[in-house]
C-alpha cells in the first residue's frame, strides 16, 4: 500500500536537488561536456527525479540543477526538457570552477563560465536562477583585513554586474538571481548571511531594484558560527530588504537526513516564514560517501556520517519532503503563512 497523498496547502513550493543521487553520478559532464546517463541512455538525474516524483506523497513543484559551465548546449537544454515533461519546474545552480570570482585576473574565465549558464538560462524561459558564484570552492584564504574583505565585495559586485549586463538580464524571463554562500572551510570569506549581504546590497543599488537575492541554507547558517537567533534576525533584514530567496532545507555538517538538524530546519524555515516572504523550499540531501565530497569529508569527518539507517536516499528525500510539507501546512494552519 502506497503512502497517501499529502496536499500541499501552504501557497509555498516545494521542491528538490539531485545531490542525494551523487555529483559525478548525476550531476558534473564529463570531459566532453556530456552529462552522466543510465544503460539505457536517460539522464540520471531525469530517472531520480522522476522515481521522487512517482513516489513521493508530497507534490514536487520544482528542481535545482547544478549547472556547470562546461556542459554542451545541447545537453543542458535536452536535460531541461526533460524534467519539464516531469512536470518539474527547472531552475540552475550555476558553479564556478578553476577560476576565483574574487580575483580581477579571473574575471574573464568567472564571466565566460556564468554567461554560459545565462545564456541556457534565457533559451530555456528559466524564471528563477541561483549560484554559488561568489568564492572558488574549498580554495583560497580568509582576508586579512577589512579593506581585503571590501576589495573582495567589490570584485565579486564588478563580476556579477558584468554577467547582469553582458547576459542581457533586464527584461528578460529571468526574474531573481538567488545567490548562495557556503559554509567556513567551503568558503573562506562569504561564509554567514551577516557576510553575504554587501554583495546582495551592492549589486541590487546597481541597478536598482532587488534583482539579487540570497538562498538560504539551513546547513551553512548552521556551521557559520552564527547562532539561530542570530540567522534568524539576520533572515528578518533579509526579509525586509526584499532579498530573501529559495531556502534549503539542508542538514548542518552531516548534509544527510533531515532528523539530524539538531532543530536547525525547522527553526529557520519557520523564520522564513514569518516573514511572509517565503515563496519556494527545497529539499536538499548529500550522499555521506559521495566520491565528489572527500574533501569535504576530510575537512569535517562528521560529515561522512551514515544518517540513513538503513534506508535508499531516494526514501530519504521522500521522508524530507513529507516532513518539510507538514511543516508548511502547519505553519498555514497557524497563520505563520
Amino acid at each position: 500500500m502506497g503512502l497517501e497523498p499529502i496536499k500541499n496547502i501552504s501557497g509555498v513550493e516545494i521542491g528538490i536537488l539531485g545531490t542525494h543521487l551523487g555529483f559525478l553520478e548525476a550531476l558534473v559532464p564529463d570531459q566532453n561536456g556530456r552529462l552522466p546517463r543510465n544503460q539505457e541512455g536517460e539522464f540520471v538525474l531525469v530517472e531520480g527525479a522522476r522515481d521522487l516524483c512517482q513516489q513521493s506523497p508530497v507534490p514536487i513543484d520544482a528542481i535545482q540543477i547544478s549547472a556547470f559551465g562546461t556542459t554542451l548546449p545541447e545537453e543542458s537544454d535536452s536535460l531541461i526538457t526533460k524534467l519539464r515533461e516531469l512536470g518539474l519546474e527547472p531552475q540552475l545552480v550555476m558553479m564556478v570552477g578553476g577560476a576565483n570570482p574574487m580575483n580581477p585576473d579571473d574575471e574573464e574565465s568567472a564571466l565566460a563560465q556564468l554567461l554560459v549558464n545565462l545564456s541556457a538560462a534565457k533559451r530555456n524561459g528559466i524564471k528563477e536562477i541561483n549560484s554559488t558564484s561568489i568564492e572558488t570552492w574549498m580554495e583560497g584564504t580568509p582576508p586579512k583585513d577589512d579593506d581585503e574583505f571590501q576589495q573582495r565585495v567589490a570584485q565579486n559586485i564588478k563580476l556579477h554586474l558584468r554577467a547582469y549586463h553582458e547576459a542581457q538580464l533586464a527584461n528578460s524571463c529571468v526574474e531573481h538571481w538567488n545567490i548562495e554562500f557556503l559554509r567556513p572551510g567551503e568558503f573562506q570569506n562569504f561564509t554567514s548571511l551577516e557576510k553575504v549581504r554587501p554583495i546582495i546590497d551592492g549589486l541590487n543599488q546597481s541597478i536598482g531594484q532587488t534583482f539579487f537575492r540570497i538562498l538560504v541554507d539551513a546547513a551553512h547558517c548552521g556551521d557559520s558560527g552564527a547562532s539561530m537567533a542570530e540567522n534568524e534576525a539576520q533572515i528578518k533584514e533579509v526579509a525586509q530588504a526584499g532579498q530573501l530567496g529559495s531556502f534549503h532545507c539542508s542538514v548542518p555538517t552531516t548534509r544527510g537526513c533531515l532528523t539530524s538538524d539538531d532543530g536547525w530546519v525547522p527553526s529557520l524555515l519557520a523564520a522564513c516564514a514569518r516573514t511572509g516572504k517565503l515563496h519556494s523550499v527545497f529539499v536538499e540531501i548529500f550522499r555521506h560517501d559521495d566520491e565528489a565530497l572527500a574533501a569535504l569529508r576530510e575537512l569535517d569527518p562528521h560529515h561522512g556520517v551514515d544518517t540513513t539507517c538503513g534506508r535508499s536516499y531516494t526514501q530519504l528525500m521522500i521522508d524530507g519532503l513529507i516532513e518539510t510539507a507538514r511543516r508548511l501546512n502547519n505553519y498555514k494552519a497557524r497563520g505563520l503563512i
